[in-house]
């Protein structure tokens, strides 16, 4: 196969950990310390790629998958002690947080404090140092972060209700009462602008260190967006919107392996015609905007260029829906003119069709294959079958949607289990979780990525996502520290099989 990007020529492996699953910071993992000692586990453990879920601002759900923006970062991600060694706090919080499970609320009642004392040195002669780049910052971001500002603020105001509920002024983005907010919010929308200049600041450090490490972010880009973000807000004519600004249809699966009654996503679906017209000039700038932050993007539900699941908005399940023609391959045709070769992967799971392959195939763009799905016939031509990979493939055990490796296999019946344990060659319960990790990694798929929760040998406990679930989910984190020789153990086996 032609590949876009030669980035994905090698065969390389590498984890699936999201940041906020890093252990040792209060509440949740963030950009400080914990991501450099990550780092530094990589790099001896033989791996090239560090493969994480969107860093998107999300809403009250705390699923990265749904955010209030796909332009801005995590707020909640921003580490205390980077803050501290800029001089923008004295000392970093220090509350007494348990290690388990993340507590998203926790983390942002303690950040809240932590930017207003941040905010209020930076206005002041600390802030010198910084206020240039600040400067430059608003400048290369013009495009979406005055919009953004301005909608967090707003949406703080409301107290977080959509902004369909709010002033009709305001909602109808009528110019005087734009002017009129923007002038009596001015320093929280400046306060605003700031957090989103940290959060750049931390996560440009943490990319020059991952290149001093030769390791590669991998990042994750929702193909759609939260009807209650400043995307659709500041973008209502991108999206299929009745008159009042309510969705005309929202997005979701059929059913599928996850869910007998498809998933129900609530997103509001794209004007694909509106975006055309515009030469896909925002998707343009969406997709650019992943890509300085990361070195490659998995685009998420890469079926939905392809053709998407509307459903009637008030719908109760996803069972009922039609498929709608989307942009096919010209958003990154439009792409490809502007910047050439594109470091993208596809994750065309669920209902693929052949038309979806050849998209793929014709853009260049790696396919993902999952070992949990290869069990789900008896057919031993399954594509999941890490014998039938072919080059262009990206190979998990599993993904953020499934179970942990352990986890999924205590759950089969004795005689699935048996024919697992016949395929890997593996006669002990006890071996399955690394001989199923050992099956990717000798396949020929040129990238292997394995959860985190898989190398530590964790069961369903510590699953991270439960497709169709809207609670509980997001919230596993890592116990400190990993166990000795895990990185040893990696490195061997990345070793052993030419990654």
């Amino acid at each position: 196969m032609r590949f876009a990007h030669p980035i994905f020529n090698q065969r390389s492996g590498g984890v699936l950990m999201h940041v906020t699953s890093l252990p040792g910071s209060p509440f949740c993992g963030d950009l400080g310390p914990e991501c450099r000692h990550f780092i530094r586990f990589l790099e001896q453990a033989g791996q090239h790629w560090w493969q994480m879920l969107p860093v998107h601002p999300s809403d009250g759900g705390y699923s990265p998958y749904n955010a209030i923006s796909t332009f801005a970062g995590n707020p909640l991600l921003v580490s205390p002690e980077g803050l501290k060694v800029d001089g923008l706090i004295r000392r970093e919080p220090s509350p007494s947080a348990k290690s388990g499970r993340a507590d998203f609320k926790a983390r942002h009642r303690l950040l809240d404090p932590v930017f207003d004392e941040a905010w209020d040195a930076f206005q002041g002669k600390t802030g010198n140092r910084l206020r240039p780049a600040f400067q430059r910052f608003k400048r290369r971001n013009a495009a979406w972060l005055g919009d953004f500002a301005l909608f967090a603020v707003l949406r703080e105001k409301f107290g977080g209700k959509s902004w369909h509920k709010w002033p009709q002024g305001l909602r109808s983005r009528e110019s005087a009462e734009l002017r009129k907010a923007r002038n009596e919010h001015a320093d929280k929308i400046e306060r605003a602008a700031f957090i989103q200049f940290v959060f750049d600041r931390q996560w440009q450090a943490l990319r020059r260190l991952a290149r001093s490490a030769g390791i590669r972010l991998l990042g994750d880009l929702p193909f759609y967006v939260s009807y209650e973000s400043s995307d659709v807000w500041a973008n209502p004519a991108l999206f299929l919107l009745d008159r009042d600004g309510s969705p005309r249809a929202i997005a979701g699966v059929p059913p599928d392996y996850f869910s007998a009654s498809g998933q129900l996503w609530g997103n509001p679906l794209y004007d694909w015609e509106r975006s055309r017209r515009t030469g896909y000039a925002w998707w343009i700038q969406r997709l650019e905007q992943a890509l300085a932050r990361f070195d490659a993007v998995r685009l998420d539900h890469f079926i939905g260029f392809h053709r998407s699941w509307a459903v009637p908005p008030k719908a109760k399940t996803a069972r009922k829906g039609r498929f709608v023609r989307g942009s096919q391959a010209a958003v990154f045709d439009a792409l490809r003119r502007k910047r050439g070769a594109m470091p993208f992967i596809a994750e065309d799971l669920g209902l693929v069709t052949h038309e979806v392959v050849e998209m793929r195939e014709k853009l260049g763009f790696p396919g993902m294959r999952v070992l949990q799905f290869a069990f789900d016939d008896e057919t031993s031509d399954n594509i999941h079958m890490p014998h039938t990979y072919g080059r262009d493939t990206v190979a998990y055990p599993g993904t953020h949607d499934n179970n942990t490796a352990l986890g999924w296999f205590r759950g089969l019946d004795a005689a699935m289990r048996a024919e697992v344990m016949d395929y890997l060659g593996c006669a002990d319960r006890d071996a399955v979780g690394w001989a199923l990790i050992r099956a990717v990694f000798q396949s020929r798929a040129n990238l292997v990525i394995v959860p985190m929760q898989d190398l530590l040998g964790l069961g369903s406990e510590s699953r991270m996502n439960y497709p169709g679930k809207a609670a509980g989910n997001w919230a596993w984190r890592m116990r400190k520290p990993w166990p000795a020789g895990l990185a040893d153990r990696l490195r061997r086996l990345t070793h052993s099989t030419g990654r």
